[in-house]
């Protein structure tokens, strides 16, 4: 006969096993941004971010954003939903969300302190969702000019297999070897 603890237990540990395979959805927080709870939760001091993602071996990655924006919205809520694109940025990046037209204070890689929508002007972010991927040495990028410290940037939404591929893209650094468009038409032939 089984005793009436090991029934509770072996009940609440089959009704609390299906959650544990639920992937946790983004949020629309109070400024109007979805996020994504794997998001790095930063002080935006951009050198730091990009030193500790480089540290833990992952690519580093700013995703801009607005309220309001539909395709921001369809990049939460369809990309990142796929199982297949979340796993590879979550094993492979770390990103950052900064609102195109938002106040925080954020520290540059050259040390300047800018609110996130002056930090956007200075890299001529003008679409969301925009993804800036950088170089991987903080120190380097401090003394190029904003336009030279990107490796690649995706502005405007992409399909998910495209979505992916440019993730793959900079994780691979063919952007050393050849422009996006080359790398994607060498995966489709």
């Amino acid at each position: 006969m089984i005793a009436r603890r090991t029934f509770l237990l072996s009940t609440l540990a089959l009704s609390v096993a299906p959650l544990a395979c639920v992937q946790a959805e983004p949020v629309l927080g109070e400024d109007g941004l979805y996020s994504e709870p794997w998001f790095l939760q930063s002080f935006l001091t951009l050198g730091e971010d990009l030193a500790s993602a480089d540290a833990d071996g992952k690519r580093y990655a700013i995703m801009w954003e607005l309220r309001g924006c539909p395709y921001c919205k369809e990049t939460h809520l369809v990309n990142f939903a796929q199982p297949r694109i979340l796993d590879y940025i979550k094993s492979n990046f770390e990103i950052v969300q900064l609102n195109i037209l938002g106040a925080r204070q954020v520290t540059d890689f050259d040390g300047e302190v800018l609110a996130e929508k002056d930090l956007a002007r200075k890299y001529d972010v003008r679409y969301t969702p925009t993804f800036q991927f950088f170089g991987e040495d903080a120190a380097k990028l401090k003394s190029l000019p904003p336009k030279e410290r990107e490796v690649a940037r995706a502005a405007g939404y992409l399909q998910p297999d495209d979505f992916l591929s440019m993730f793959q893209f900079v994780r691979e650094k063919a952007y050393t070897r050849q422009s996006l468009r080359d790398y994607l038409r060498a995966r489709a032939g």
